[in-house]
């Protein structure tokens, strides 16, 4: 046992708080890890729509994993702890495959999932992109990737050429909660994002918040001169998406337009014996039955 003023401690840490966050965390990793193991990883599907006309742009498929109660565990809840380590790259694994999986089920479908900027660096990732470039380019045309502000600015060289590479495939690329780093004016201009999605911080109570409003201008000015397409993240009013589409926002995303689920509209245009077939959801198994038409 350490002692710190005293009192003891467990050895490695400088605090109880430090290690009963660490205790967590030590839970959380269990949770992915068992989740992996028993392929309970899903996406849940959110739509992102073009401002102004209302039609879907594209849907954003967003990683969740059930835990051994069948409860719905959002990214939220877990990525901070895997996020570097080796899970946080098998979860981009999962999130990439099943997103290649629904892009080739749905010739109609334009879909983004996330990824981490250490995994362009992760063996398996890269290789189940590069074999689905390989036996059906076509797929990954409608393929979007999403990178955080802060992920992509940790290694901003191998993003770079990585994203160079993959363009020239046809892959687009977005960047994440964009605002929500301390280094987006700084370093924007290096990479070449085709869409910016605006953190959702910026748009809360934006039709009648000064401050955002000015910093939402500035930020859908800058985003314009280097030809990105502007998507506001978590509208969840008609008022902010009336503000929103009227600044020259390109797209909308949020709880106003509708939750990430697991059973979205294209996924129901097949045959009733298919769609009687998938009323537990993608990959969740009976205990993710009845999650497929609720908030994910």
């Amino acid at each position: 046992m350490g002692h710190m003023r005293g009192k003891p401690v467990e050895a490695g840490f400088g605090s109880p708080l430090e290690a009963a966050i660490a205790e967590r965390d030590r839970g959380t990793l269990g949770m992915v890890r068992t989740a992996l193991t028993r392929g309970d990883v899903v996406l849940a599907y959110q739509p992102v729509l073009r401002a102004g006309s209302g039609g879907v742009a594209f849907y954003e498929g967003l990683i969740r994993i059930l835990d051994e109660t069948g409860r719905v565990i959002p990214a939220r809840e877990f990525i901070g702890a895997v996020e570097d380590q080796e899970l946080g790259r098998r979860i981009d694994c999962v999130a990439l495959r099943l997103g290649l999986q629904a892009l080739h089920a749905h010739p109609g479908l334009r879909l983004s999932v996330n990824m981490s900027a250490r995994s362009v660096g992760y063996p398996e990732w890269m290789q189940i992109l590069r074999r689905t470039i390989r036996h059906r380019p076509e797929t990954v045309r409608r393929l979007i990737l999403e990178i955080t502000e802060t992920s992509a600015m940790m290694m901003p060289e191998l993003v770079t050429v990585f994203m160079a590479e993959m363009r020239d495939k046809g892959i687009l690329f977005a960047l994440d909660d964009f605002g929500a780093g301390q280094t987006s004016f700084r370093h924007l201009r290096h990479f070449s994002f085709d869409i910016v999605k605006i953190d959702g911080a910026f748009t809360r109570n934006v039709d009648a918040d000064a401050d955002n409003q000015v910093l939402y201008e500035a930020l859908v000015g800058l985003a314009r001169h280097f030809d990105m397409v502007t998507v506001a993240e978590a509208v969840e009013t008609e008022a902010e998406a009336r503000w929103l589409s009227a600044a020259g926002v390109g797209c909308l995303q949020g709880f106003h337009f509708g939750a990430p689920i697991f059973d979205p509209p294209w996924a129901k245009r097949q045959t009733e014996g298919q769609a009687a077939g998938r009323r537990r959801g993608p990959a969740g198994g009976g205990r993710a039955q009845g999650s497929g038409q609720g908030p994910a």
